[in-house]
């Protein structure tokens, strides 16, 4: 309290030597101020007469010795430590208010407001400085700076700002730095050297990659196309064993069904199996018969006479109504299997009904199975067109087709299930193009003149390389952009597997759906004229002989080879089955 008190009544004397002199008439409100220029020079004095009135008030006591700061801090404050002060005085420049004169001392701030109209003054507690400062920061800032003893003259010195903060000085000492900069910047060979020693290469903007991406790399390049050409080898003699089991295990079927109607001369209903069987070899023999009505040197020179791009748009036409005639045929094949099955089980009350059923069934068949026929006949066509033309027609044809199965396929989000039937669809297309390359073969041989099976050859290499080619780069892009893992074509090939060991009666979805019969009879159409050659010429009856000579010996062949695909294709689908399952109980 005596610390207060005492301050205030140092506040007090400064306010009386403020208040006496010359100005001690003037105490007229200051809050108002003048608004002529009279006002505003009257103003201007007042003010300067109080500071002439402050800076005379001199200090009676005498300056204490200097005492270290924490015993200080400790000590007890008086009227002298008071008087060793750094004082600042505040001006406000502003006319709207009034004006006022802030001194700070050490630990204590004394605050002189302006006066009312009535000469009252305001308390010190009561008011606020002007300059903005509280007397928790000045007793700070006191602290931090040395303190500094006012001049003779009663002047009072600023502080000084340090060294380093003081931006002027330095921009002064450093005035040709933005020039030295500048002059680095605009110099071509500077900045040739800057990027050559530390400016913008590739890896500033790609990041560097990890293991993952490494793997990544891999999959792409290697792992991916190996199992995916792997999955579509076992898929193609898949194919090729469906294709055999056509044209050896269903006339065997019918020809014991036959015999056993023959030998016991009894006429027994048939099975559901046996139904399926003759419709299949209803559906065969007159889709053959009907591709013997389709003149083939006509339709070979119709497309013949068409251009490069025309041929392009011919096959690709094709290509899509077969992959249309390819799912229309499945449901119609499932729908005759089922009439069968209803005609086989059938009371003697619903005998006719599932017969009618039955036979219309038959007869969507046979047209939706020779318009598939027709459609991969003229696809063959066209193949052979480009490959018998010395224009580059195969290789426009293939780069095309090729190019735009990638587009149409590589930037599509696709799942796991879509890309497994989409493999499945590529391992019917490479069927496919191996009987049209069967195809244009026996047009050689009975067409051909000269030495042309060695460029049949190369052309033949060419399909095959560039369908191989396609499918990889296909599949290993669609992996990468739809991040699937390369094990999920070994997951496609183990439900092949088990396809051919049928170890999965109730899961049908993921099975290879090929229906051999529009090949078989592109297949028949085109080696019926190859065997006419080898007839000879005689009686009818011996070449009936022939006929049939010829008609067993291929039967033969086929069943033998027949035999040998079934049995490699079940060794190796056990193998990889149980190795898959060993990989398994490793991982667990």
């Amino acid at each position: 309290m005596s610390l207060r008190s005492g301050s205030r009544q140092l506040s007090f004397d400064l306010l009386a030597n403020d208040y006496s002199g010359d100005d001690a008439d003037d105490l007229s409100p200051r809050s108002l101020p003048e608004t002529n220029s009279d006002g505003q020079r009257r103003h201007r004095k007042r003010r300067s007469k109080r500071k002439r009135g402050l800076r005379s008030a001199s200090i009676e006591e005498e300056e204490p010795p200097r005492r270290d700061v924490r015993d200080s801090a400790a000590a007890r404050f008086s009227v002298t430590d008071l008087m060793s002060v750094v004082e600042t005085v505040c001006e406000s420049s502003d006319a709207e208010r009034s004006a006022a004169s802030c001194v700070s001392y050490v630990g204590v701030e004394l605050r002189q407001r302006s006066v009312s109209g009535g000469g009252r003054l305001l308390a010190p507690e009561d008011a606020t400085s002007s300059c903005g400062s509280s007397a928790r920061e000045s007793a700070a800032a006191a602290a931090a700076v040395p303190v500094r003893q006012p001049e003779s003259n009663g002047g009072v010195k600023k502080l000084e700002k340090e060294d380093s903060l003081d931006w002027e000085r330095f921009m002064k000492e450093n005035s040709n730095m933005i020039g030295e900069v500048e002059g680095l910047d605009n110099s071509p060979f500077r900045y040739f050297l800057g990027e050559l020693y530390g400016g913008n290469s590739l890896r500033s903007t790609i990041s560097v990659g990890n293991d993952k991406k490494r793997q990544r790399v891999y999959n792409t390049m290697f792992h991916v196309p190996w199992r995916c050409e792997r999955l579509i080898v076992a898929g193609f003699f898949v194919c090729l064993d469906s294709f055999l089991s056509l044209l050896t295990i269903m006339p065997a079927r019918i020809a014991i069904t036959v015999w056993r109607v023959l030998k016991t001369r009894r006429f027994l209903w048939p099975s559901a199996a046996d139904l399926s069987d003759y419709g299949c070899f209803v559906v065969l023999a007159l889709g053959v018969a009907s591709l013997q009505l389709i003149d083939i040197s006509l339709i070979y020179h119709v497309i013949r006479g068409q251009g490069t791009i025309k041929l392009y748009v011919v096959y690709n036409v094709l290509e899509i109504f077969d992959k249309l005639c390819q799912s229309f045929g499945e449901d119609v094949l499932q729908v005759l299997f089922n009439s069968a099955e209803g005609l086989s089980t059938c009371s003697s009350d619903n005998a006719t009904f599932e017969l009618l059923r039955f036979i219309l069934d038959e007869a969507i068949a046979v047209v939706a199975f020779v318009v598939h026929s027709f459609v991969l006949l003229a696809q063959a066509i066209t193949l052979s067109t480009c490959i018998i033309a010395h224009n580059n027609a195969l290789l426009a044809l293939l780069v095309s087709n090729n190019f735009a199965e990638i587009k149409s396929n590589v930037f599509k989000r696709v799942s796991k299930e879509n890309l497994h039937n989409l493999v499945y669809y590529d391992i019917i297309e490479r069927f496919h193009i191996t009987a049209f390359l069967l195809f244009v073969l026996a047009q050689n041989i009975l067409e051909a003149e000269g030495p042309w099976f060695h460029s049949f050859l190369i052309n033949a290499l060419l399909v095959f390389m560039c369908e191989v080619l396609i499918d990889a780069i296909k599949h290993s892009f669609l992996a990468k952009f739809n991040e699937i893992k390369p094990i999920a074509y070994s997951e496609f090939l183990e439900d092949l597997c088990k396809q051919i060991l049928n170890d999965k009666p109730d899961d049908r979805q993921k099975d290879l759906t090929f229906i051999p019969i529009a090949p078989a009879c592109v297949v028949i159409r085109v080696l019926t004229p190859v065997y006419a050659t080898l007839l000879p010429s005689g009686p009818f009856i011996w070449r009936i002989f022939w006929i049939l000579h010829w008609s067993a010996l291929t039967y033969f062949m086929l069943a033998i080879f027949k035999i040998l695909v079934g049995l490699i294709l079940r060794c190796l689908a056990t193998w990889y089955v149980n190795l898959r399952l060993k990989g398994k109980q490793h991982a667990d």
